[in-house]
């Protein structure tokens, strides 16, 4: 099992009570697997991908529980050891590039920066890796873009940038945290198909989260339902969504529009 989450939560104390907001979350990916968080917001979905990329400060909150990745637990590493792993068997895509994008610094070294962190490539074999990356996330001519701004690009193409960014390192895992919900329909639907792409291509696992049932469906293999910090049902995608179990995964089914072809996105709450 490349990921596997065992009994984890996490609980901040940095309010007059103490906040759960992850509460004993069992959760796997295997290699090359497409696995779907669905939920509303504050239901936990985006603290679990914060968590297992080491992006929550430790000294704010109570992590319990184990973060298995190819058997070794992210939670018992330093930070140092960890950021070995960030970028290079680990990337994260964010919702909104424009927040993630440094609006001052050229494309290409943007998407080559992890290459420049954590290897000793020399500049010509970055950029080579860099314009790679870019093709893989089916950026139309990447040289040209290379050396191109955030503001000189559309939103769709900014998120193709996140995208060969999160790549360039050829992570076993790629977590994309609501990557398309900033995006109109028909560049959302090109991305979803970037990512399937990727996955067939690469054998890139991909851990999926989004409140949008419709977007899950169309992607992922397996779905996590998640609510209140807790999963409240998972399975293979077909099941989950033609025969739900739990009530609240049934409301959720029953809100969704029953005639859509990834038509905009719906918020459950």
């Amino acid at each position: 099992m490349l990921l596997d989450i065992q009994n984890l939560s996490v609980v901040f104390h940095d309010q007059d009570a103490p906040f759960s907001a992850v509460k004993g979350v069992d959760l796997q990916v295997a290699k090359g697997e497409i696995v779907g968080i669905v939920g509303e917001s504050g239901s936990g979905k985006s603290m679990i991908a914060h968590t297992i990329m080491g992006l929550i400060q430790r000294s704010a909150c109570k992590i319990s529980g184990k973060v298995l990745f190819d058997g070794t637990d992210l939670l018992t590493m330093d930070r140092e050891t960890l950021r070995t792993y960030q970028g290079d068997e680990l990337s994260i895509i964010f919702q909104e590039p424009m927040t993630s994008l440094n609006p001052t610094m050229r494309i290409g070294k943007q998407v080559e920066e992890s290459l420049r962190i954590h290897t000793d490539m020399t500049k010509e074999a970055r950029r080579a890796r860099a314009l790679e990356a870019m093709e893989l996330a089916e950026l139309d001519d990447p040289a040209s873009l290379y050396d191109k701004y955030p503001h000189e690009l559309s939103g769709g193409m900014r998120q193709r940038v996140m995208i060969a960014s999160a790549l360039v390192q050829r992570p076993q895992l790629l977590i994309a945290d609501e990557p398309t919900t900033a995006l109109d329909v028909t560049i959302q639907a090109e991305i979803l198909k970037t990512l399937k792409e990727i996955n067939r291509k690469e054998g890139t696992a991909i851990l999926f989260i989004s409140h949008d049932l419709g977007v899950v469906r169309h992607l992922c293999q397996r779905v996590v339902v998640m609510q209140k910090g807790q999963i409240v049902e998972q399975g293979p995608a077909d099941q989950v969504f033609h025969q739900p179990q739990e009530d609240y995964t049934k409301r959720l089914i029953a809100a969704r529009p029953t005639r859509r072809k990834l038509k905009g996105s719906v918020r459950h709450g």
